[in-house]
């Protein structure tokens, strides 16, 4: 197994990841009421030169947070951008993309069913060798993942080569 390298970094991890939405009504109900992560910080700041910028803190858990920016009228931001990072770069779906952990696999399976239920359209359960994942995208594009991993990193994960379809 390969240790954790976390004590010799200044680094405890990550404290937010910031991205956009053009709806951030959707977006709460997607992340709180489907995804149940809770909506702990909601702020709107009154640009200078015109227009907002409305924030919202999601909480995904050890005090680390996913937080979506909604601009509205604000000089130099394009109406209409593409918030799904993959396609505003024009790369495949997946090369860009936030993956959040399941704690078993019955959680992961739970968690697929659930996203089902709400009609959102997801992956099976997909083995990773380390892990096993299912794929599904929100609201605003961005192309999620509910990771569950399945045995410890060794090794062999160090020099890895295998092959696969992109899916576009």
């Amino acid at each position: 197994m390969i240790q954790s390298a976390r004590s010799n970094n200044m680094s405890t991890g990550y404290s937010h990841v910031g991205v956009s939405t053009h709806n951030m009504e959707s977006t709460i109900q997607f992340y709180e009421g489907i995804l149940g992560f809770p909506k702990v910080v909601e702020n709107i700041t009154h640009i200078n030169e015109g227009g907002t910028l409305r924030q919202v803190y999601f909480d995904v858990g050890d005090s680390q947070y996913l937080v979506f920016m909604e601009p509205k009228g604000i000089t130099g931001i394009a109406a209409g951008y593409d918030t799904g990072i993959n396609g505003a770069l024009g790369v495949p779906g997946g090369m860009y993309h936030f993956a959040f952990r399941a704690a078993s696999l019955d959680e992961l399976a739970s968690r697929r069913q659930q996203l089902q239920a709400h009609g959102i359209e997801v992956s099976t359960i997909i083995d990773l060798g380390h892990a096993s994942s299912i794929f599904f995208s929100d609201p605003n594009k961005l192309q999620l993942e509910i990771s569950c991993q399945t045995r410890p990193f060794n090794e062999q994960d160090l020099h890895q080569e295998s092959t696969a379809s992109i899916a576009l």
